[in-house]
């Protein structure tokens, strides 16, 4: 498979990565950098692609394995004020609509995930992109039973942490 279909696949599902860099980034900037580093990683994996599952849940899996990998090697750079520059809602392009009323219960909810482990955001990012729990599965190296177990907790712990937050 040549570079030049890795750069069609990348513009193809760029979306898909920028949800991703939502998910693990405080800010902006920590965003476009992750970005560009699972760009970087998905152009040097895809000769590997197979083709042995579809192609989203192989690039979820490197995405998501790459933010991770990213966050742990840049923590201790990583501002400690999330307030320089909220993610979620608050820039201009963000990658929906959020209709005035539900703007801060859209911020309570990303900072309540923010306090998620990384593989507890992943679950919810993939759950709330209506991925089925099989692909889930795949994705995450987790049997599916493991995987209702976990988001069934995670939607308790969302819901406290938001309770919290008020």
């Amino acid at each position: 498979m040549s570079s030049d279909e890795a750069i069609i696949k990348i513009k193809e599902f760029q979306p898909l990565i920028r949800k991703v860099c939502l998910m693990y980034a405080q800010n902006r900037a920590e965003s476009d950098d992750m970005f560009q580093e699972i760009c970087i990683q998905v152009w040097r994996a895809y000769p590997q692609f197979k083709g042995d599952s579809k192609f989203s849940t192989w690039l979820y899996r490197v995405s998501i394995n790459t933010a991770i990998s990213w966050i742990r090697k840049e923590k201790k750079h990583r501002l400690n004020d999330r307030d320089d520059e909220k993610l979620f809602g608050m820039h201009d392009d963000t990658p929906f609509y959020v209709a005035e009323e539900k703007v801060e219960l859209v911020a309570s909810l990303h900072r309540a995930i923010q306090k998620l482990s990384d593989v507890d955001r992943s679950l919810v990012l993939l759950y709330l992109e209506d991925v089925a729990y099989a692909e889930i599965s795949e994705i995450l190296g987790l049997t599916v039973t493991n995987i209702k177990v976990k988001m069934n907790r995670v939607k308790k712990r969302l819901k406290k942490l938001i309770e919290d937050d008020e």
